[in-house]
């Protein structure tokens, strides 16, 4: 339960306990709808993570667990059989959804784990069992959300204007978010900050969610086009770009949100400090950029905004999710172990195994 000192505005993903299911706000109706969904179907949790109801790497592997508590609460009142078999099938399917975010792999492994060690017990006990190490990672990820915050406003001067891309917010996490819980923490302690988000095609995650995270916060924010960003810091508008990260290798390669390169490029030329916001859930030390698969997407999507064509329907469109931040560009990683500089390679191994 969460009993903290700011106050919590948006969720993404909880669990409702009277059901034992796992429930989420659909971000793909914001900002114009407020859906609530709850489910206790993995191949409907699946479906969120693959059409980006749910998105954000925090959020991805917090729902993803959730999804294998719920799914074992339902198999338990069902006093079905083979229950440890159809609990492996379901985290084997929330696993191929979506191949990039680590949270994701890492929050599975931990069900895995638990459902291993908890195998000989019966099915409700099994799903109580299972039931705590996903709500244990949930609070986990607030913790850590919010250290992030207090960690990074301390990098924050009185009123600067913070640049950011894609959602790094509440709505890609359980809740604060990384990013924007620095900002968070940086506003609630009086900080006169302003934000700048750019819009993030093709799915406008800025325009539509980083926006209406910032306006129910009472932070000032400005949206701009993507293809903005680099004017707008060699303007001198920026003070900071602070980012989010689905995964970071074991290098201190960044891999965010497409676009978050061209960005990185423009702080360093510009020599405005960029940083990246990720807890240590997010840092993947067992793999070098080499072994990062980045998710290729529907190219529809490129061809439509909000659903509407806005092109010729048979032009060949290419969608990258993500793309890759070298170390080289990032002033340093702030996570809820504290902030960490250069040489990534030494100092984040150092940072998860603390």
């Amino acid at each position: 339960m969460y009993t903290h000192k700011y106050p919590l505005t948006v969720k993404a993903v909880w669990w409702d306990e009277t059901k034992r299911e796992v429930c989420w706000i659909n971000t793909l109706k914001l900002p114009f709808e407020e859906e609530v969904i709850c489910s206790s179907d993995p191949a409907r949790v699946a479906k969120a993570i693959v059409e980006m109801e749910v998105r954000g790497a925090p959020a991805i592997g917090v729902i993803a667990a959730l999804a294998v508590a719920a799914y074992a609460n339902k198999l338990a009142a069902e006093n079905g059989s083979n229950v440890v078999e159809k609990l492996n099938e379901a985290i084997d399917l929330l696993w191929r959804t979506r191949p990039t975010a680590y949270n994701l792999f890492w929050a599975l492994e931990r069900m895995r784990r638990r459902l291993m060690a908890s195998a000989g017990l019966g099915p409700r006990s099994l799903a109580g069992s299972l039931t705590e190490e996903a709500l244990n990672i949930l609070n986990e990820d607030i913790e850590a959300n919010i250290k992030i915050g207090e960690y990074g406003a301390d990098l924050v001067p009185e009123g600067a204007t913070i640049l950011t891309h894609c959602n790094a917010g509440a709505l890609a996490t359980s809740a604060f978010g990384t990013a924007e819980a620095i900002m968070r923490v940086a506003w609630y302690r009086g900080k006169k900050i302003k934000v700048i988000a750019t819009e993030t095609r093709p799915l406008l995650q800025g325009a539509r969610l980083t926006v209406w995270e910032l306006v129910k916060e009472g932070i000032p924010v400005t949206l701009i086009t993507d293809n903005m960003a680099g004017y707008v810091i060699r303007k001198g508008l920026v003070d900071l770009v602070i980012v989010g990260a689905d995964r970071i290798t074991r290098e201190g390669y960044v891999v965010n949100k497409i676009g978050t390169y061209m960005i990185a490029l423009a702080a360093k030329r510009n020599n405005v400090p960029f940083y990246v916001a990720a807890p240590t859930s997010t840092i993947d030390l067992k793999s070098s950029i080499r072994d990062v698969v980045i998710e290729e997407r529907n190219p529809v999507e490129v061809k439509t905004v909000m659903g509407r064509l806005i092109t010729l329907e048979n032009v060949k469109a290419l969608n990258y999710a993500f793309d890759v931040t070298d170390p080289d560009l990032v002033t340093a990683i702030i996570t809820e172990k504290g902030v960490v500089y250069p040489p990534f390679e030494e100092n984040l191994r150092k940072t998860v195994e603390r």
